[in-house]
């Protein structure tokens, strides 16, 4: 069995509804290598020296910061967009962290969308930290369709030094993962690993749960030397007790292992 090269990392947010200091503890007890935090209204996520303490408690490096792009943190690190990409940078390289994760802007931050290609760029410029910009997907209601992201949902269509490909949002957007990724080709830096059945809902369920290439991916990533982080993004808010979490959780660590490492039976 090969040694996958790539760390695997837990999302902060696939412990929600506990907290982000809940996260260290999981994800050091269940042997990830790392954490992507993901900045929301959880005070803790948002406090560098809280998640530096945490980081040294358990053990556990951060390995990715997730900038405050949901609809939930629009005030989050101020309501200017370029102000919370600056932090999250600030934070990524006071934390050690090599990537910032960040969506497409809504369609209606008009400023900030028409300036957020060269804007990026100016950013990474500036920076050692990886700015990888993640594929979104269309909002859905019955039979209507929104166009919710600008420049696109789908990143591909514009020029960016990095991606984050999230592979529940390619299910939700019903487009080809794996022709995705091959168009993000060496720039593909960061992948988000979880699994969908194209519902109009982003699901961000364990991986092999659903009908996502997930195995292939992982598999091409090892084959091709990806050296970037594969971060464990699911949904377990249903988790009907703790032990149930950590038991998705731990599933979806192995694998995401077994198939980075390409063994027998992947």
């Amino acid at each position: 069995m090969r040694i996958p090269g790539a760390k695997v990392a837990l999302s902060t947010a696939s412990v929600y509804p506990e907290s982000t200091a809940a996260a260290f503890e999981i994800a050091g007890r269940l042997g990830y290598d790392g954490v992507e935090v993901m900045v929301w209204t959880d005070p803790v996520s948002q406090d560098i020296e809280a998640l530096r303490r945490l980081s040294d408690f358990h053990g556990v490096p951060i390995l990715a910061v997730h900038a405050p792009c949901l609809l939930i943190t629009q005030r989050v690190w101020s309501k200017d967009p370029w102000e919370k990409l600056k932090r999250a940078r600030s934070a990524a390289e006071s934390l050690g962290a090599s990537t910032v994760v960040v969506h497409p802007p809504f369609r209606w931050q008009r400023s900030y969308a028409r300036d957020f290609v060269r804007g990026v760029w100016r950013m990474a410029d500036e920076t050692d930290v990886r700015f990888a910009v993640e594929n979104m997907y269309p909002w859905r209601y019955r039979d209507r369709e929104m166009l919710a992201y600008a420049p696109d949902w789908d990143p591909t269509t514009d020029d960016y030094r990095h991606f984050t490909i999230d592979l529940s949002h390619t299910a939700t957007a019903r487009t080809d993962t794996l022709a995705m990724a091959a168009r993000m080709g060496d720039r593909l830096g960061h992948v988000h690993i979880a699994d969908g059945v194209g519902s109009s809902k982003d699901e961000h369920l364990v991986p092999g749960r659903g009908n996502q290439p997930c195995a292939e991916l992982l598999q091409q990533l090892a084959e091709h030397g990806y050296d970037g982080h594969v971060v464990v993004e699911v949904n377990t808010r249903r988790a009907m007790s703790a032990a149930e979490r950590e038991a998705d959780l731990a599933e979806a660590l192995a694998f995401t292992r077994r198939h980075l490492a390409g063994g027998a039976g992947a």
